[in-house]
């Protein structure tokens, strides 16, 4: 007992101790990674599908993301972000982007459904990542209660509590949720697009997710039940509005009541 007392006042414990806590916190890390993406990385895709989507990069892609998708100075490296990032980029039309800026704009996808798939295919070929997830996860019959939760603590920062939208810093925002699928949705969350955090599986549970989703589902189909939403910005715009209309009112009728005693 005396020798071990004695070796841990040694001057070296302290530090052997620390790797070992960085050795262990590694390795439990790199566990967890590893069955993340091996759950992730179940979408199966044919040869033909990654042949044909590789020569649809190599003629539309390229020339930002490099030949292999290993990046340039005009745009990031795309080995490992797997087929869901594709699948939302290009399905919601952000990519291709139409010009350069501090954040791809949704428009019109130029490529249609079995190009995207392609295009995902080959990507998802060159490094594991996100898949595009099952049909099952997306039928938005959750918990919409438990998915407001989660939806509020972890998204309404920036999307706001309405799933409005909003806006951040530098040119860039997050944008409103309304009309945008179960798949984007669910694909947005798991690959973080844009200026968006990554909600993997650690995060926010597929069944999470999916509660989100049925949550974003229900208040579009409920609309705004107590009229205009005035942007969906709370009582700022809702007082701003009262303040001006009616403080018009009172102008114009303080006038019309002068012009006629007058």
């Amino acid at each position: 007992m005396k020798a071990l007392s004695q070796k841990r006042r040694h001057p070296l414990a302290a530090i052997a101790l620390l790797l070992m806590g960085l050795l262990l916190t590694g390795g439990l890390y790199a566990v967890a990674t590893t069955v993340n993406e091996a759950k992730a990385s179940t979408t199966s895709f044919s040869a033909n599908d990654t042949e044909e989507g590789g020569k649809l990069f190599a003629a539309n892609c390229a020339t930002c993301h490099g030949m292999g998708a290993s990046g340039t100075k005009d745009g990031p490296s795309l080995v490992g972000v797997g087929a869901a990032a594709v699948d939302f980029q290009v399905g919601t039309g952000r990519m291709p982007m139409q010009m350069n800026g501090p954040q791809a704009y949704k428009k019109p996808a130029q490529f249609n459904d079995e190009q995207t798939h392609q295009l995902s295919a080959y990507v998802a070929s060159l490094g594991p990542g996100p898949s595009i997830p099952e049909e099952g996860l997306l039928d938005a019959q959750g918990n919409a209660a438990e998915g407001g939760e989660l939806f509020r603590v972890n998204c309404a920062m920036c999307h706001n509590a309405a799933a409005a939208g909003g806006a951040l810093t530098r040119g860039k925002f997050a944008p409103a949720l309304a009309d945008v699928s179960e798949k984007h949705i669910y694909e947005a969350m798991v690959t973080g697009p844009q200026n968006m955090p990554v909600f993997n599986d650690a995060n926010v549970s597929p069944e999470g997710k999916r509660d989100i989703i049925t949550f974003l589902k229900q208040i579009e189909a409920n609309g705004s039940p107590g009229g205009a939403d005035l942007g969906a910005l709370g009582p700022v715009s809702e007082g701003l509005f009262v303040w001006i209309a009616g403080l018009g009112v009172i102008i114009a009728f303080t006038i019309w009541l002068t012009s006629r005693t007058s």
